[in-house]
């Protein structure tokens, strides 16, 4: 009798959805993202990643959920086309952010409470940036239980904090600067070599004022390396 060869399961590195739905929602994902790369850029040992599909169950590739943003403390930095938990030493992201779009529905995002709470994150923050609303659950046992209050909440895995005014929702590192968009950064480092160049110009024009007052000590006989010797 000949045995059929099971067939190799397939774990899709996308599950055919946009990143994001519209512009605001994509600038609040890679808001996200990328200054939680930045915050631990040092850390071999946290990986950060968006939009990528997480499998928890091997053997099960329906079983799967892809966070706008998500942070894996003890796993290496590196590239992956999904999380796939069993291959990641069985370990769960322990931080995802989920920013809404008004495409998400309630029923969506309760489901996705559900499946975070049941495989192991420890905490999960949901921003509408269009109706600047934050909310945060943290784990307590085997529940994830809502956060009372998110302004001013430090998360206790990051060290961010989240402070939300009355137009916006401001995102500051645990040395109290504030998440910043590429466009702040490039304006920032513009401004940094401007100031450089400034400085050097000072500079140049100071030696430059120096040399003529030597030369003009030498003209009247005097050597300007003895001076002050």
């Amino acid at each position: 009798m000949t045995l059929t060869p099971s067939r190799k399961l397939i774990y899709p590195d996308s599950d055919g959805q946009p990143m994001a739905d519209n512009t605001l929602q994509f600038r609040w994902i890679v808001l996200f993202k990328e200054n939680l790369e930045c915050l631990f850029r040092d850390n071999l040992d946290v990986f950060v990643g968006g939009d990528l599909l997480w499998y928890p169950v091997e053997g099960h590739p329906e079983i799967r959920v892809a966070p706008d943003v998500m942070v894996v403390f003890n796993r290496p930095k590196g590239e992956r086309g999904s999380y796939r938990q069993w291959e990641e030493n069985g370990i769960a992201p322990q931080v995802v952010f989920e920013i809404l779009s008004p495409g998400n529905r309630l029923a969506e995002m309760a489901k996705k409470l559900e499946f975070y709470e049941q495989y192991g994150v420890e905490e999960y923050y949901i921003y509408d940036p269009q109706l600047n609303e934050l909310s945060g659950y943290q784990r307590v046992g085997n529940r994830l239980r809502v956060i009372e209050e998110m302004n001013g909440w430090v998360s206790p895995r990051l060290g961010i904090r989240f402070e939300l005014t009355d137009d916006e929702l401001l995102v500051y590192y645990p040395n109290g600067e504030r998440f910043k968009t590429t466009v702040e950064l490039a304006q920032e480092l513009e401004q940094t070599h401007q100031q450089l160049a400034q400085k050097e110009q000072e500079l140049l024009l100071e030696r430059q004022r120096a040399e003529r007052l030597a030369a003009y000590l030498r003209s009247q006989g005097i050597n300007p390396d003895e001076i002050g010797g």
